[in-house]
């Protein structure tokens, strides 16, 4: 059963690079990035070898520790994002949990986060090249640290399988986990500021997670290396037990999930409840803007999207008291615009196969162009003006607020028109209706960045005009110029939109049925 799940891993991964070459191009440039960062930690881990011991220790022993923690904590917030041997997906085949408790740890190890974290592993052994003996212990605890990472991410995954198959959990821990990635540079700003002042502490803080089951097994070399051989001891039976401790609770919670299943939530609604179709026009371009405003609601793929957008002010902020330049935050509205107006740009994407209903109706391409327009602008619009507003205020730029709302508005209003034109055209990978708004699929986000990339830069030119203004009525700080920012942007942005969904309408009624099957077949 091992040799079968480890090759039914290997033939998913493929085929699903041979039926898109996008997806085969990112894998090589991720395993790229891997080799390129495993030869850095080869390089750091060798350097090693000529430094302190005890720094060699606090080195390894918190690095280590930051890895077991990461392998523990991601899946129990980012539930969803691997499926490819889930609990979910076995539980109809009838596998004994020991011989699957083996199988997965083998398919684990063999993946590429277990096996860049086993290699990484036993690359620690290096610092202690000069002295045989602690190099081969170094490479067997790195073994019963990869495997005590690798089950102990199962172990999650099996006690959550529960709590991951309902759809608000997955909404709520998916933001949890996003959000401080997406702060992590002030995190780390702050966290450096600190650490550079208790520096000090670093060592005992080593010390006594050399004690816990996270950082256990990283200490025993560098104990032995430093001639404390009872420790080393005593921390290599705390590492066996934990991993035992983990696999038993694993298995457990394997065999419990794969014979429990998850009962859908239903929801009823009152007779006559239509929803936001009621507070919308009865036109085909009020319906397209009631239902796709129900899934911004709804459908927390198209939700998530918003997460960025008081994230940006933040990081704004920030930097500007770092670099003591506050003029950075008024930059907020138009950076925000530039968010917003690409939201509808995985629109068609994300609707999948539901799209089939627009097609049956024979509903107008400009109709679905300017519903889906709609349904954004209706929170974009005052959004873009309530932070372009407030981040004036804050930098004390009230001279340059027409400036700054002409050139918002201005690429909302152009982002709009060309997000109608590009989502009508192009068909991205995205997570399918039900998953995780935080699953992936390989090559995905390569070929997302790559087509938004080109977006951006088309959106740069188009909204050149009112940039220039900006930029000219700030610098010579001209009020005629910041009020003609803003006539410019509104009128451009405008004009840019009716023309954008005039396009994009046209092109939606011509290429319909091929982006049905498109969306049917995943791509």
């Amino acid at each position: 059963m091992v040799a079968n799940l480890l090759k039914l891993r290997f033939l998913v991964l493929r085929n699903t690079l041979a039926r898109n070459p996008w997806q085969l191009v990112a894998v090589i440039f991720g395993a790229l990035y891997g080799l390129g960062v495993l030869g850095l930690l080869f390089a750091g881990l060798f350097a090693l070898s000529f430094a302190p011991a005890d720094l060699t220790r606090t080195i390894l022993v918190l690095a280590g520790s930051a890895t077991v923690l990461g392998w523990i904590v991601v899946p129990l917030l980012a539930a969803g994002i691997d499926q490819t041997l889930s609990v979910a997906r076995l539980k109809i085949f009838p596998l004994p949990p020991g011989r699957l408790v083996v199988a997965l740890a083998a398919c684990g190890l063999a993946g590429v986060p277990g096996g860049v974290t086993l290699i990484a592993g036993l690359f620690t052994a290096l610092p202690f090249i000069r002295q045989p003996l602690v190099a081969a212990v170094a490479l067997v605890t790195a073994v019963i640290a990869a495997l005590t990472c690798v089950c102990g991410s199962r172990m999650i995954e099996s006690l959550n399988s529960g709590l991951s198959s309902r759809r608000r959990y997955r909404e709520i821990s998916g933001v949890i986990l996003l959000v401080p990635l997406l702060l992590l540079g002030p995190i780390i700003t702050i966290l450096s500021d600190g650490l550079a002042n208790a520096a000090d502490s670093l060592p005992a803080l080593a010390d006594g997670l050399s004690w816990s089951p996270l950082g256990a097994a990283w200490a025993v070399p560098a104990d032995l290396a430093t001639g404390r051989p009872v420790q080393a001891a005593l921390k290599a039976l705390i590492a066996l037990a934990t991993l035992a401790v983990v696999v038993l609770v694993w298995r457990r919670s394997l065999a419990v999930a794969l014979v429990t299943t998850s009962q859908p939530v239903t929801k009823a609604a009152g007779r006559g409840d239509v929803g936001l179709f009621a507070r919308f026009p009865a036109t085909p371009t009020g319906a397209v803007a009631a239902r796709a405003l129900t899934y911004w609601l709804r459908d927390p793929r198209y939700s998530r999207q918003l997460i960025l957008i008081p994230i940006f002010p933040i990081l704004l902020f920030v930097n500007s008291r770092t670099l003591d330049s506050p003029w950075l935050v008024s930059a907020s509205g138009p950076i925000v615009a530039v968010l917003l107006s690409l939201t509808i740009f995985t629109d068609l994407s994300y609707e999948s196969t539901a799209f089939a209903a627009h097609v049956s109706a024979g509903v107008a391409g400009r109709a679905d162009r300017a519903g889906r327009v709609l349904a954004v602008a209706l929170f974009a619009v005052p959004i873009v003006v309530a932070i372009t507003v407030a981040s004036a205020a804050f930098a004390g730029a009230w001279q340059e607020l027409p400036a700054l709302l002409g050139l918002g508005l201005g690429i909302l209003l152009t982002g709009f028109g060309l997000s109608s034109v590009t989502s009508a055209r192009i068909i991205l990978p995205v997570p399918a209706p039900g998953d995780s708004p935080f699953a992936a699929k390989s090559g995905a986000s390569f070929t997302t960045a790559l087509t938004t990339f080109a977006t951006w830069g088309v959106l740069a030119l188009a909204t050149l005009p009112e940039a220039v203004l900006a930029i000219v009525a700030s610098a010579t700080r001209s009020t005629p110029l910041a009020w003609a920012t803003l006539v410019v942007g509104v009128g451009l942005g405008s004009f840019l939109l009716r023309i954008g969904i005039r396009t994009g309408g046209r092109e939606l009624e011509q290429r319909a049925p091929e982006l049905l099957t498109r969306l049917r077949a995943g791509r």
